[in-house]
């Protein structure tokens, strides 16, 4: 089964981190991946940004449009979703782990398994991987920028 872990470090602490990872709709402001988050293919979305279990967060990129189930969170330190539609990948889980630095920030451990679909699917273990480490990156150097309010 394909997979990638990915990590990147941030200034920011964790609450900072933990609320733009909470907020579906944050995500294409901190991504440079994501165009849009796609609110009438979206299901349960939190009005105040703090999103729970069960919500489908469907993000689009170019022309294609993925969703995203959440499927366990951890107040400020563990974020868990599943592929709710996704026509290149199949049985996609990912992880999102934040743990505080001594310095006072933040390290993001991101990891995800999925299956490949017949078709292009064969290239996902190609380029996910590095999409993946773009978007904690992202969110890395997005967090360093603000403060939680």
């Amino acid at each position: 089964m394909p997979q990638y872990h990915v990590t990147a470090t941030t200034s920011a602490a964790v609450a900072t981190v933990w609320s733009l990872l909470i907020d579906g709709r944050s995500w294409p402001l901190w991504s440079s991946g994501l165009d849009e988050l796609v609110e009438e293919r979206s299901t349960g979305l939190d009005p105040d940004g703090h999103d729970d279990v069960g919500t489908v967060r469907a993000f689009r990129s170019g022309r294609v449009v993925t969703g995203e189930r959440l499927t366990e969170l951890v107040e400020g330190r563990r974020i868990a979703y599943e592929d709710a539609f996704n026509f290149s990948i199949k049985d996609y889980r990912a992880v999102v782990q934040l743990e505080p630095t001594a310095a006072g920030g933040t390290t993001i451990d991101w990891h995800g398994t999925w299956r490949t679909r017949p078709g292009l699917g064969w290239l996902t273990p190609l380029f996910l991987p590095r999409v993946m480490q773009q978007m904690a990156t992202d969110l890395a150097d997005h967090a360093a920028t603000i403060q939680v309010r």
